[in-house]
């Protein structure tokens, strides 16, 4: 591997793991003291030195013919890549709950509710925000795994029987799975579900309703016959996020959250933008996109060699898994193309320390939530 696949879990503090930009390295002496530091400055020689490695690794670009094999055949890398590594490979992301509240539905019913009610009338019958929340706890016991509780001997049911109508990408309003739930989540590229399975394991709101797909249906295949997996609060499907074709098996304006945590960076940058907009469409009026991906000259990026680029920032790993590295810019262009408000759109620069090997890697992410906004009274 090229180290390009690592999230950077978090390090917990006093037992609960700090909102990143709260530890700083005043003193380079200490750097081995802890495991990450935030806010790293680069020096202009650093910036510099990292300009000049991706100009060298992209001087040899992949050939054409290769370039169409790894998109013609991207689910079947991506499998490949679960049935090797199956659920060990990434972490839960219980850090997910610190940088992004949005996903704790009674944290932010409030923020909802009174957005939700200048506009009622653009909400999908029975897909209210929710009111009363249970509340969201988490705990510093949640260190173990959720996706290695083992799997089920069977699959559990799969809703198949969608009403879909694929003109404007709309479904039956009450035939869809969750149509009965008032807070709804959607995670595009959950992988083996360790977003889902933390969302699902830590709030019990039984209103709450979890969406999740992926491009591998090794993965989905995971997600569905893992133990955590409950059908009645969760439906996992397998979804290319490119194919304009296929709907999403919920209606326009019916979610309250979509999560893109390093997938957008997964597909070809001229397919971006359209697959933003898709989700952008089924997001209700106030309802949140959440991204957490790669930065430009993160250390991934950094560390690949000449004849892995694919074109500008865009690089195939040495399993056939693409990754691109985007600027703050890049991003609010994709978002805000798509109708989406700003709310926050920030670098996380990390400097990420092996104290047993004494070795120091600066990471680079960008953090974005981009909200829709709510129908004016006279449209």
């Amino acid at each position: 591997m090229d180290g390009s696949y690592t999230e950077g879990e978090h390090t917990a503090v006093c037992g609960k793991r700090q909102q990143f930009g709260s530890r700083f390295l005043s003193d380079p002496a200490r750097v081995f003291h802890h495991n990450a530091w935030d806010s790293v400055e680069w020096s202009e020689e650093q910036a510099a030195a990292a300009e000049r490695k991706v100009q060298e690794n992209s001087t040899q670009r992949v050939c054409q013919e290769k370039q169409v094999d790894y998109e013609i055949n991207a689910n079947k890398y991506w499998n490949d890549f679960y049935k090797i590594h199956e659920n060990g490979f990434f972490k839960d992301r219980h850090w997910l709950f610190t940088e992004f509240p949005e996903l704790a539905p009674s944290q932010n019913q409030n923020h909802l509710k009174a957005l939700l009610s200048e506009n009622r009338g653009s909400e999908v019958p029975a897909c209210r925000s929710s009111e009363d929340g249970s509340g969201l706890i988490i705990e510093a016991q949640h260190s173990c795994s959720s996706v290695s509780l083992g799997r089920k001997t069977q699959p559990p049911p799969v809703e198949e029987n969608v009403t879909q109508k694929l003109h404007h990408l709309e479904v039956c309003a009450d035939e869809f799975p969750g149509s009965s739930a008032t807070y709804r989540i959607l995670e595009v590229g959950c992988g083996v579900g360790n977003t889902v399975f933390p969302i699902l394991q830590t709030n019990n709101d039984p209103r709450l309703f979890v969406y999740c797909c992926d491009f591998s249906s090794t993965a989905v295949e995971l997600v569905q016959t893992n133990s955590a997996y409950d059908p009645s609060r969760c439906f996992a499907f397998v979804h290319d996020l490119c194919d304009e074709d296929k709907s999403y098996p919920v209606p326009g304006d019916s979610l309250d959250v979509i999560i893109l945590i390093f997938v957008l960076s997964a597909i070809i940058p001229d397919k971006m933008q359209e697959a933003i907009n898709r989700l952008s469409r089924l997001l209700k009026p106030g309802g949140m996109m959440l991204l957490r991906d790669y930065g430009r000259y993160d250390m991934a990026q950094l560390r690949f060699k000449k004849g892995q680029c694919l074109s500008e920032n865009f690089y195939v790993r040495g399993d056939g898994t693409r990754v691109y590295f985007f600027t703050q810019d890049e991003l609010d262009a994709l978002f805000t193309t798509a109708g989406l408000e700003k709310v926050q759109n920030l670098v996380d620069r990390r400097l990420q320390v092996n104290r047993g090997k004494q070795l120091t890697m600066y990471r680079v992410w960008i953090q974005c939530k981009y909200r829709k906004p709510l129908l004016s009274s006279t449209s």
